[in-house]
């Protein structure tokens, strides 16, 4: 658990003057704050070093200087990326006075990125990538060969440790960047590199860069026989990218073809491309990307093709009457059920909200994407009938269901009027109302929920027990939600609403923590909570809100000494320690005293809560789909698959 140290007001202690004003140079900044330039020091930022630098390689792509990235995990624990682009030049750069490789890989925002004809379009860092990486970085080796020479440097935690020289001829068609890193092991807890992570990341750029080639060596095996090369090319572009992430997803298209549009703007340097198709399922998939960043939050570029589609869509109903003169227009959401959608949008001088680059704020990118989807959509729809009704019928039948869960949240409201309270009956409430502190446990059965209420500390923790079985959101449309017996008094409980009524600011707890029994019933009712919160309330997760209890499995007892085991591998570490002991293995909360329970798995003191994070958004969505979906051979498949990683004893096998 972290460790925290409470700052109380008014409490000043040493000497305060200008001798304490710390002035950071060059790229001790980096190292002394790294979190500041790459989020943070986990397993997410090890991968982002390099991300930065393949994006640095990318940026030659988008300027048409390079068609090969290779990527490849050393045996050493270092990762080189090399790219067949123009090099970087190797000249004295004329204001710093130094070789140009070094200002690039020394000087903070320096590149060419900021202007001048060097690149018209660029993602990563800004210039801030490539010194930001060496910085965190125990040594650094570039490779640069440029005008048929080859020159090197070497940086050891950003300083230079061996000059930058030519050191031989090459020819002159052999040219680009090779970076060579090893990743500070006294900056990052963890500087071992996920291959399926990176395989992600190259993949979603090989889409996003269409004809571009992305390869991925691993050579961290004992021999040669043993190692691993995948490589990315899609000529198909972000259209290959939609076909991808259904199949991958195990659904079913409602229209074979994928909706392709693009335009461009030469004189503002700006270009947008749209791909789109609908499925069977009743959930989105809308990916915004800004020179090739992951714009999570979406944007401009995003809002436009949502205006965009509603109107293009609500004009063609209209037009051929299969919207009646009674029938109000569709509204977003009903055309938006069961679309997966990528928009990339590529311009000069892209503004976003943070360094993060979580959101494009651009204004004329709204207006260029509004125009470009209204028109190219229209097309289609005019050109493809058949595919047209399907759309128009798919948005039919989700106006329809808005409307059954508009009349299903107004009986549920008319309910709990009618009760005298917006709160659900089995709720034991806290007395607490700041949601810093109090806390809400969604417990497993009546039964363990008995036990939870009289052992939990009221002032700041509430207590749910759920009422039967909780729906498979997945496979339900919002108005099956609404009439859910177990769903409902959470949606209560929670009070910030589901689906478009959503808003957080009116949560009412901090930490939502679902407990249940360490079982395959426990595990399926996890599931099952997850994937409703993950549908209906994904911001819940986002934000760090949702959490697992994690009782303890065993009991073991040698004399008056007692000690609680949480895994198998921490059972045999105390059977070690206490020698030949008793051992109960708890089957279920419910085996558990109030006083047991709020000692092992409430107390904030001693207890371990496992927080729930989304790190990937469409690999969520895919196993949210397989497993929890409709088709039974992909969930069969991924169990077959995974079968090794299960908990035998957790199974009673």
């Amino acid at each position: 658990m972290a460790e925290e140290t409470e700052v109380r007001e008014g409490a000043v202690t040493g000497v305060y003057n200008e001798d304490q004003i710390q002035v950071l140079e060059g790229l001790e900044a980096v190292r002394k704050r790294p979190g500041m330039y790459i989020g943070t020091t986990s397993v997410r930022g090890l991968h982002h070093l390099v991300y930065e630098i393949v994006d640095n390689s990318i940026d030659e792509a988008l300027a048409g200087a390079c068609d090969l990235i290779i990527v490849t995990l050393n045996r050493d624990g270092s990762v080189t990326v090399r790219d067949n682009g123009r090099g970087v030049p190797a000249g004295i750069h004329h204001k710093m006075g130094i070789p140009t490789v070094e200002v690039v890989f020394t000087i903070l925002h320096a590149g060419g990125k900021f202007g001048g004809e060097g690149y018209k379009i660029a993602g990563g860092l800004h210039g801030v990538g490539a010194s930001v990486v060496n910085a965190l970085s125990e040594w650094m080796e570039v490779d640069d060969r440029v005008g048929g020479k080859r020159y090197t440097e070497r940086f050891e935690r950003g300083h230079v440790a061996r000059e930058f020289a030519c050191v031989g001829d090459v020819d002159e068609k052999e040219h680009g960047l090779t970076v060579t890193f090893m990743p500070d092991s006294e900056i990052f807890e963890v500087t071992e590199f996920d291959r399926e992570t990176l395989l992600t990341r190259l993949r979603e750029q090989a889409f996003l860069n269409a004809g571009l080639a992305l390869e991925l060596h691993d050579e961290r095996a004992e021999s040669e026989d043993e190692y691993f090369t995948q490589r990315f090319c899609y000529e198909g572009g972000i259209k290959s990218f939609v076909e991808f992430i259904d199949n991958d997803r195990a659904i079913d298209a409602l229209h074979p073809d994928v909706i392709y549009m693009r335009d461009e703007k030469p004189d503002r340097n700006m270009s947008a491309e749209v791909a789109m198709r609908y499925n069977n399922s009743y959930n989105e998939m809308i990916l915004t990307f800004a020179n090739n960043m992951s714009t999570i939050e979406g944007g401009t570029h995003e809002t436009g093709f949502k205006s965009a589609l509603t109107k293009a869509v609500n004009a063609y109903a209209r037009k051929y009457k299969l919207l009646k003169d009674s029938d109000k227009n569709f509204v977003g959401e009903d055309l938006r059920e069961g679309l997966t959608a990528i928009i990339s949008v590529k311009l000069t001088d892209a503004q976003f909200e943070s360094q993060t680059k979580a959101k494009l704020g651009n204004s004329e990118v709204r207006t260029f994407v509004d125009n470009l989807v209204t028109r190219k959509l229209s097309d289609y729809l005019e050109e493809n009938p058949t595919s047209a009704k399907i759309i128009v019928d798919k948005a039919l039948l989700a106006a329809r269901t808005r409307e059954a869960v508009r009349a299903a949240r107004e009986q549920t409201r008319k309910k709990s009027s009618m009760e005298g309270s917006t709160l659900p009956g089995k709720l034991a409430d806290c007395r607490e109302r700041n949601i810093d502190y109090n806390e809400l446990f969604l417990v497993e059965g009546d039964s363990a929920g008995g036990i939870a209420k009289t052992g939990r500390d009221s002032l700041y923790q509430a207590i749910l027990p759920l009422r039967g079985k909780v729906l498979n959101t997945e496979r339900s449309r919002l108005d099956k939600v609404y009439a859910n017996v177990s769903i409902i008094p959470i949606v209560q409980a929670l009070g910030c609403g589901i689906g478009e009524e959503f808003d957080i600011s009116k949560l009412r707890y901090g930490k939502i923590i679902i407990m249940a029994d360490a079982d395959v019933d426990g595990s399926h009712i996890r599931v099952l909570l997850l994937t409703f919160f993950f549908r209906h309330m994904r911001k819940l997760i986002e934000e760090g809100h949702v959490y697992f209890a994690h009782p303890p499995l065993y009991e073991l007892t040698k004399g008056k000494k007692v000690k609680y085991a949480y895994s198998d591998a921490e059972r045999d570490a105390v059977i070690a320690e206490m020698g030949s002991c008793e051992i109960k293995r708890f089957k279920g909360l419910g085996e558990m005293s109030a006083k047991l329970l709020w000692q092992t798995t409430m107390d904030p003191e001693s207890r371990i809560i496992l927080r729930v994070t989304i790190e990937d958004a469409i690999a969520c969505d895919k196993i949210f789909t397989i497993l929890m979906g409709d088709k039974v051979e992909p969930r069969k498949d991924f169990i077959e698959a995974n079968a090794k990683y299960a908990d035998a004893d957790m199974l009673d096998i």
